[in-house]
């Protein structure tokens, strides 16, 4: 919005800088007119282009506004008031409502309204009646008062915005622990269940192979080994899964990323043989995660290195982690190929690359966000992870 008020100031500037220059004096007046509408019109061009560069110095600065203003005066004495320039005056409370609130949209609307009467009082033929010398001071009052409203509306519409994403988040982590129990329970009927099924048929065979005429010894020990292997294979898969289904079903037996994330990367340099090196970052500590959602976020981050080291042959890889500001961030970065320019999930998927893809749904699954690309660093890869931190916790009844 602030952007498009610069838009149009730009646009009524070049309109009115010839009749500005041919009505200001020979001299030094021309040259003051001439520096004025290059101030402003660089300005706004500056602020029109990079506004989300330059546009918050302009918030914690407002007397860059009223410079402005009073550059914009001078070009409207030179002009008059009855040239294109008098609507540049009217953007000025119209930003200033946009900007500082209704407080500032008052400050700027009462200065511009005033340097207005006072450009029309010093004309050689000012305006015959009160209304046409009001008209624009009146204009700059609901410009001013038009700002503030539509400031109150776009914080409002922010502020219902993110809590539409807090939501959509808890939902996101809800569904995520949802279906990571019906897993649980998919892994225990195909992963268990189907140990169990091979430790009786094993030991069946050990029954038969024991009460035959002739037992072979060398049989019957391998038919041991085998249903001894089987059993403690089933033994720790039911260790695992009661430990998932222990930790989800006790609030208190949440995940604490940072330290599974920090042993994952040295289990990672250790076997890998490739340096990976983790930090801690943020101000605060990170709170406890549901193990379904840390399942997931744990998961991203160990492809995202594994990918590196098939892939990117890098030198090292930095992993961090920790809480900025409203979200849990994630970050993985290898300083290896990189990938290709305009590569695009539907590029890979076609490819049948489906890690990079794989990644992308598991974070969309527990309500996260994932960059994947060069980010701030010059080369490499730097897959960032961010998740809400609204949505690793319960709303109270």
């Amino acid at each position: 919005m602030c952007r498009q008020v610069f838009g149009f100031r730009l646009a009524m500037i070049a309109l009115a800088t010839p009749t500005a220059l041919v009505n200001a004096n020979d001299g030094l007046p021309t040259r003051l007119v001439g520096a004025a509408v290059v101030v402003t019109f660089m300005t706004s061009y500056v602020l029109f282009r990079d506004w989300e560069r330059f546009g918050p110095l302009l918030l914690r600065h407002p007397s860059l506004l009223a410079l402005d203003t009073l550059f914009g005066a001078l070009l409207l004495i030179a002009a008059g008031p009855a040239s294109t320039l008098a609507y540049v005056s009217v953007c000025t409370p119209l930003l200033a409502g946009l900007v500082y609130g209704w407080r500032g949209a008052a400050v700027f609307a009462s200065l511009q309204a005033l340097l207005l009467l006072l450009i029309h009082a010093a004309q050689e033929n000012p305006a015959p009646g009160i209304t046409e010398s009001a008209l624009l001071p009146g204009l700059c009052v609901i410009a001013g008062a038009v700002g503030s409203s539509l400031r109150n509306l776009m914080l409002r519409f922010g502020a219902a915005t993110q809590a539409l994403t807090t939501v959509q988040a808890r939902l996101a982590v809800t569904e995520a622990v949802s279906a990571e129990r019906a897993r649980l329970a998919r892994e225990m009927h195909d992963s268990v269940a189907k140990t169990l099924h091979g430790v009786a048929l094993a030991a069946d065979g050990l029954t038969t192979s024991a009460n035959a005429d002739h037992m072979d010894p060398a049989l019957v020990r391998h038919q041991a080994a085998l249903v001894a292997r089987s059993a403690r294979r089933a033994a720790a898969e039911s260790r695992e899964l009661l430990a998932d289904l222990r930790r989800e079903a006790d609030p208190d037996q949440a995940t604490d990323v940072l330290v599974e994330l920090a042993a994952r990367t040295r289990d990672f340099s250790a076997r890998s043989g490739l340096p990976a090196v983790y930090r801690p970052t943020g101000a605060h500590a990170v709170p406890p995660v549901p193990p379904a959602v840390a399942r997931q976020l744990l998961t991203i981050a160990s492809e995202a290195m594994e990918n590196a080291h098939r892939h990117a042959r890098p030198t090292r890889v930095d992993v961090s982690a920790g809480v900025h500001g409203d979200l849990l961030r994630i970050s993985v970065y290898d300083d290896g190929r990189g990938l290709p320019p305009g590569t695009t999930l539907e590029q890979l998927r076609r490819a049948g690359h489906f890690g990079l893809v794989g990644m992308v749904e598991r974070a969309a699954s527990v309500g996260a966000r994932i960059r994947i690309g060069r980010g701030g660093h010059p080369q490499g890869t730097e897959v960032r992870l961010e998740l809400p931190l609204a949505a690793l916790t319960t709303p109270s009844a």
